[in-house]
């Protein structure tokens, strides 16, 4: 073969793959298209790959999807925008297939291209694509029409915006109901690309029409057009057309339109400002709480401080505060745990007083739920309220109830409490810790469950850097060291593992002192676990001891190790050993 034959050799190979039985191999090489691309060079690209691509009738959709995303980069291989127009062929076709996802690819990648493009090229070869597909026999072309209005309309001549919108409009009441159903998904991103003179008097019946379609799938749709649309239109035009769409949305006979309502609902108190939302979102919000259907309630409660925040703190204790307490006593698990997650922050909306009064109480039943994810949303937002009423009544009212979730049955429950002690114990201070909470901490080390156990350890860690040396000297290293003869081995691991965290915190001479020695006595433990738990401990202890203690204690203590039955102490204790030589030799 001759020189300049070989670069084209591993693309006549990769073209050759383009039609490989195996899947893998032409999905490798549509990967590596733009390697073909630079190979080929432009024109050629052009002339031959592009024309290629298009006639690939793959019936594979794995393959097409990589096309169609592959062709969303391309325009730099094709030679730039003036040549974009090319790659409108391929993507034309892949709009069209079965398969969503490939459509939903193509759509995008047009729209990626479209945006790159000139005007006069918009016009010539991109407005007639889209009226070409919204003109299709089959509805998956209609279906990929409505996504790419967005960029043919901007451009377009007067003549042309006109018709576009007759075409959309049309659409809009097509028979299929996935074309109507994607008429709605898009009709937000198109709005956002007309006049405002336009807005009503051509996108507002069209976005009526939708509103009362017979299908929920292509109603609920369109209440996400209800957010978007309000946000383009002036207050008073989002009161006449877009309010009353949505208080009759917020009574729809399908539960799934108003779970959307309830989902979307306070972004549209922005659009529509305080008057409105007072007089007719409130209502409709309110009987979005009481909905007769579970998942209905679970996404107007996940919403509840969101909506508050926009609301005077008058009206939300008026209105709102009595569906939380209904809600709070929910059938549904699912609608309290919604609820819980977001209750939290209602008190710096509602204020001090409010918060004692009225949201205690609901913390308080939600902290004793029955369900383990209810409990666990109040106690990981607490400090939210602790901000509002301060510890002091916080500790009063809510701490028995921590204290009681410390020994819940679900362990992820008492994990939640434990990484939340530290952040408790920084604001209730050292004495009234002390007295409620530092037992619970030592009982924690002897959990069945392993997560606790090591999450106790790193707990103590923490307490000891909160309250210093001298405090943990007194509170915990005594108790730490009395449970070193647990006769099971996993608790002796987990106290060795609170030694090996407590060393860094204590400093070189309390480790010397009071740890070292009970790690040195482990060694001898007859359990390998905890043998090379050990060399590993001393191995994390030598950067913060001095360098006698490491020679007199430590490394005697590995050189023992060293020899031990077991394969893993020897290699962990021969670990230590080296780190120690290599210490030695920098210094």
């Amino acid at each position: 073969m001759s020189n300049a034959d070989e670069p084209l050799y591993p693309i006549a190979v990769l073209i050759d793959e383009l039609k490989n039985d195996d899947i893998q191999m032409r999905l490798y090489s549509i990967r590596r298209l733009s390697t073909i691309a630079r190979a080929l060079g432009e024109e050629r690209t052009r002339k031959e790959l592009i024309p290629f691509l298009s006639e690939n009738n793959d019936d594979e959709d794995e393959v097409l999807l990589a096309i169609a995303e592959e062709l969303g980069v391309f325009i730099p291989y094709v030679g730039g925008v003036e040549h974009a127009h090319v790659l409108l062929t391929p993507l034309e076709t892949l709009c069209t297939v079965e398969e969503t996802c490939v459509r939903d690819k193509a759509v995008e990648s047009l729209c990626r291209i479209g945006s790159q493009m000139k005007e006069t090229d918009l016009n010539e070869w991109f407005v007639p694509l889209v009226k070409r597909l919204a003109a299709g026999e089959w509805f998956t072309t209609r279906v990929s029409a409505c996504g790419l209005f967005q960029i043919a309309y901007p451009s377009a001549p007067e003549t042309l915006k006109t018709e576009l919108l007759s075409i959309y409009s049309q659409l809009c009441q097509d028979d299929m109901p996935m074309v109507r159903r994607s008429a709605a998904t898009n009709l937000g991103k198109f709005a956002a690309t007309i006049e405002p003179a336009h807005l009503k008097t051509d996108i507002l019946p069209i976005f009526e029409d939708l509103t009362q379609d017979d299908q929920d799938s292509v109603r609920l749709l369109a209440v996400e057009g209800c957010a978007a649309l309000g946000k383009l239109l002036e207050p008073k035009d989002c009161v006449a057309h877009i309010l009353p769409v949505i208080v009759n949305f917020s009574q729809d006979k399908s539960w799934r339109v108003r779970y959307m309502v309830a989902n979307q609902l306070y972004e549209l108190c922005e659009a529509v400002g305080p008057e409105p939302t007072r007089a007719d979102l409130v209502p409709a919000y309110v009987r979005l709480l009481r909905d007769n259907e579970a998942e209905v309630r679970i996404a107007a409660a996940g919403k509840v401080t969101k909506f508050c925040r926009i609301l005077d703190p008058e009206l939300a204790i008026q209105h709102i505060l009595p569906c939380v307490k209904e809600l709070s006593s929910d059938s549904s698990q699912h609608v309290r745990s919604a609820l819980a997650s977001v209750i939290m922050g209602m008190a710096p909306v509602l204020g001090k007083d409010a918060t004692i009064e009225q949201l205690l109480p609901i913390f308080l039943s939600l902290l004793k739920d029955e369900f383990p994810d209810v409990r666990l949303s109040i106690i990981s937002k607490l400090d939210q309220v602790n901000q509002v009423i301060g510890i002091d009544l916080l500790s009063q009212s809510l701490l028995p109830s921590i204290v009681e979730l410390a020994e819940d049955r679900h362990w992820r429950v008492r994990l939640a409490i434990i990484e939340y002690i530290p952040l408790l114990a920084s604001q209730l201070g050292v004495g009234f810790f002390d007295d409620k909470l530092g037992t619970l901490c030592m009982q924690w080390l002897q959990d069945k469950v392993y997560s606790i156990r090591d999450a106790a350890a790193t707990n103590l860690k923490r307490l000891a850097e909160e309250f210093g040396p001298e405090w943990a000297m007194q509170h915990i290293v005594p108790q730490v060291l009395d449970m070193i003869n647990n006769p099971h081995y996993l608790y002796r691991m987990t106290i060795l593992r609170a030694i090996s965290l407590l060393a860094p915190v204590m400093g070189s001479e309390i480790t010397c002192s009071k740890l070292l020695p009970v790690i040195v006595t482990l060694s001898k433990d007859r359990v390998p676990n905890i043998k090379f738990n050990v060399a590993k401990v001393l191995q994390s202890l030598i950067p913060i001891l001095d360098q006698s203690v490491v020679e007199n204690t430590i490394r005697p203590c590995l050189v023992e190790l060293a020899e031990d039955p077991d394969v893993d102490v020897r290699y962990f204790a021969n670990e230590a050993l080296q780190s120690i030589d290599h210490v030695m030799m920098s210094s």
